[in-house]
């Protein structure tokens, strides 16, 4: 006879196979604290054998290379700058290159109109950065210096200047365009995480002078794999869709605002004090403090004798439509001129370095 359910079971199982699987719950218990003590042990072991034996042979990276390989690009305007301008840069980055065995890479924004048209000459400094990088794969660092800027102190030296005090020149926890971004550079990031330096004006981000660092991440480092992350911002940084905003200063807005708004970027960024790396040949006054209201903002901007660096920001503007020799010429300033001052308190302090005048030669 067949039924058309089976039968319900128990649910109150036999006396003896519950104490079995209680027995079997029990064993497999032990044999798993077992197991646990074998493995703290053997982690305990490795950890004691790593702090005495190998502690201290390879501590982890926490700064940048001091003693780089370096090329300095710098991009020149043939149509709006004289013959007697450009030697004088020329001449200026062959000597701090023969100095300090870094590599020069002059180019010309006609290099690049097919590729930045119809944008604004000054966006030619990317794919600069991008050609140079192209040419010299395996250097450390590329250092974009603007025309307009002449180095006026050859005696230092980038490692000592920048790379080895980087820790302390670091400007932790401020807003990243100047002065109230809400977006703020990061308040842990470590020198050996670093792939972007530069500096801030007044008012935003000085870009007419900074440096790329082009070596691999450690674990890129040890799988022995390329740095690809210049590479990775400078073409964000052209891409069309920032070219063709029309932001209102071009590509230095485009790079503020992927510096803030990309994370992957921010989180390589160093900005250090201007004067380090690109100090202006004029002052600023004192503004508005939106942190602070009623107190007035001040900013370290102008040129000193023994500074690094000088920019000669903003005369550049208008150039090309007159003006002496082709320098262009903003509320009265003359470019050439200006070039010329500072030309000659460079070549004093290289005569100070050769000891020429001075009973040495």
């Amino acid at each position: 006879m067949h039924f058309a359910l089976p039968p319900r079971k128990t649910s109150q199982p036999p006396p003896f196979a519950r104490a079995a699987n209680l027995h079997n719950a029990a064993q497999r218990r032990r044999q798993m604290q077992g197991m646990g003590s074998i493995v703290l042990v053997l982690a305990t072991l490795y950890l004691l054998y790593k702090a005495l034996f190998t502690g201290g042979t390879a501590p982890e990276p926490t700064e940048i290379e001091a003693n780089p390989s370096v090329v300095m690009v710098t991009v020149f305007d043939e149509s709006r700058q004289s013959k007697e301008f450009i030697d004088i840069v020329k001449e200026n980055r062959e000597d701090y290159a023969r100095r300090w065995g870094h590599v020069n890479f002059f180019t010309n924004v006609s290099t690049y109109e097919s590729i930045i048209a119809p944008s604004p000459t000054s966006w030619s400094m990317v794919p600069a950065l991008r050609h140079t990088l192209t040419l010299y794969p395996r250097s450390t660092y590329v250092w974009y210096l603007s025309a307009y800027s002449l180095i006026t102190n050859p005696a230092l030296g980038l490692s000592d200047h920048i790379f080895n005090n980087l820790t302390t020149l670091m400007q932790r926890d401020v807003p990243v365009v100047p002065p109230d971004s809400v977006i703020r550079t990061f308040s842990h990031l470590k020198p050996v995480n670093v792939h972007l330096i530069l500096s801030q004006d007044m008012d935003n981000l000085a870009h007419s002078s900074l440096i790329l660092r082009n070596a691999p991440s450690p674990a890129a480092a040890a799988a022995s794999s390329p740095n690809s992350w210049p590479l990775f911002l400078l073409d964000a940084w052209l891409d069309p869709l920032y070219r063709t905003y029309a932001f209102q200063k071009a590509e230095q807005h485009a790079l503020e605002h992927i510096v803030q708004w990309h994370p992957t970027v921010l989180a390589k960024l160093a900005l250090i004090p201007q004067r380090m790396l690109n100090s202006y040949n004029f002052k600023y006054g004192d503004q508005e403090d939106p942190e602070n209201p009623g107190q007035k903002r001040h900013h370290d901007s102008m040129w000193q004798q023994g500074d690094f660096v000088v920019s000669l920001k903003g005369c550049e503007a208008g150039a090309g439509g007159g003006g002496d020799a082709g320098e262009g010429k903003e509320k009265g300033r003359d470019c050439m001129k200006e070039m010329r001052q500072y030309a000659e308190i460079w070549r004093n302090e290289v005569k100070s370095l050769d000891g020429v005048g001075s009973g040495n030669e």
